[in-house]
């Protein structure tokens, strides 16, 4: 059986982004990319994770 993904986008503040993504990645997200924001100035990163039974 194929494995299925949830995804998750979240805007990364500069001066905490390990803090962030170590959390993330603590509950079963795995960081894809890391894009710059909407506004130009932040940046936002993509995750994903399998479903089920995960976090």
């Amino acid at each position: 059986m194929a494995t299925t993904w949830e995804y998750a986008t979240i805007p990364l503040l500069i001066h905490n982004t390990k803090a962030i993504l170590d959390q993330w990645g603590a509950d079963g997200w795995e960081l894809v990319q890391v894009v710059p924001g909407p506004d130009g100035t932040g940046l936002v990163a993509y995750l994903k994770r399998p479903t089920g039974g995960q976090g």
